[in-house]
């Protein structure tokens, strides 16, 4: 059983910064991949940040370089640095995981195991 919380959601005024974690707990294999994920009501969830077992990342092209993903593996835990946000990225956002690499680390049909979610506001 995977277990995974994420934490650091809040709300920031636009152009501000927010970091966002994601612990891994419970019984799985050494390889595996982590990304995050967000929706808003109504629209479907889209992909944020990944980082596969390999340590290849890719970005939603809506990141255009202001956020930075992280994994360490000795803690299990996956860290988004979200600078230079805009209300846009108003969302709540999902860490998702799965064992070995998907072949699209942003799909979120290749992941199996899921967070609750933390929410991320931006106001301008």
């Amino acid at each position: 059983l995977v277990k995974l919380v994420e934490s650091g959601g809040g709300s920031v005024q636009t152009g501000g910064s927010l970091r966002v974690a994601c612990e891994a707990s419970g019984s799985f294999y050494s390889s595996y991949s982590m990304a995050w994920f967000r929706q808003v009501l109504g629209k479907e969830r889209e992909g944020v940040a990944g980082i596969d077992a390999d340590g290849d990342i890719g970005y939603g092209d809506f990141v255009k370089g202001r956020f930075i993903i992280s994994k360490f593996n000795d803690n299990n835990t996956m860290y988004l640095q979200m600078n230079s946000l805009k209300p846009e990225d108003t969302a709540m956002y999902y860490c998702a995981l799965r064992f070995g690499v998907p072949s699209d680390v942003l799909d979120p049909e290749k992941y199996n195991h899921w967070g609750q979610g933390t929410q991320v506001t931006v106001s301008s």
